[in-house]
């Protein structure tokens, strides 16, 4: 996306289920002179229709939604419109979970804990067409694309596709198969074969041992 230079203000969607958070960036958006925030949703579903009706040239999403994975939905979004900017703003752990988001379509990846002037850094950066990474990240990413893949995983999630990590990820909130069917929109029976596959790969024994590796993981990263 190229600067803004003819006076319009640059739409953006806010895409996150904590109507403090929506309101604090909307606040924050709107103080900048060529920005705007154009509408707001709480879960995936809401998104789509937003990007559809609205049409913003950027939205900030959180990666945690009721009604969905996160990472789902940038590739989503990405498939509906192509040309839409995505920043994630998420709670979630950036050395998990940003090169994912990258790969899925995002063109950049901020923590809810930094301060608002590198929340606003991080937008102004991905509405001038460029992407944004903390400096730790982007540097980690170098690295890997300099050594090539060829070196151990940082942490045993790498291990885990998209969709596997967004299953354990539910089984460390608690959540059981049914309610994951539910938000993923899969059938049960996806569900167990993802959980089936997780424990292959993270060497587990058992589906207790499962739960208790997701929700140490959940415990250790934080949640939202």
């Amino acid at each position: 996306m190229a600067p803004n230079t003819n006076g319009k203000k640059r739409r953006i969607l806010i895409v996150d289920d904590h109507p403090l958070v929506r309101e604090w960036l909307t606040n924050l958006i709107n103080q900048q002179p060529d920005l705007a925030v154009c509408g707001e949703a709480a879960t995936a579903a809401e998104a789509i229709q937003a990007v559809a009706a609205l049409k913003p040239e950027i939205a900030i999403v959180d990666i945690s939604l009721r009604d969905s994975s996160g990472i789902e939905l940038i590739k989503d979004l990405k498939r509906i419109c192509p040309s839409l900017v995505v920043l994630v703003l998420s709670m979630h752990d950036e050395s998990i979970y940003a090169e994912r988001t990258l790969l899925a379509g995002a063109n950049g990846y901020i923590m809810k804990r930094e301060a608002a002037k590198k929340v606003s850094e991080a937008i102004r950066c991905v509405a001038e067409g460029r992407y944004y990474l903390s400096d730790a990240i982007a540097q980690t990413i170098l690295t890997q694309f300099v050594q090539g893949r060829t070196q151990a995983p940082r942490s045993i999630v790498e291990l885990l596709s998209d969709r596997e990590l967004a299953v354990f990820d539910l089984l460390g909130e608690g959540q059981g198969t049914r309610q994951i069917s539910e938000k993923l929109r899969v059938s049960i029976k996806t569900v167990q074969a993802y959980c089936a596959r997780i424990k292959v790969k993270l060497n587990l024994d058992s589906g207790k041992d499962l739960l208790r590796e997701a929700v140490r993981h959940k415990t250790t990263k934080g949640t939202e």
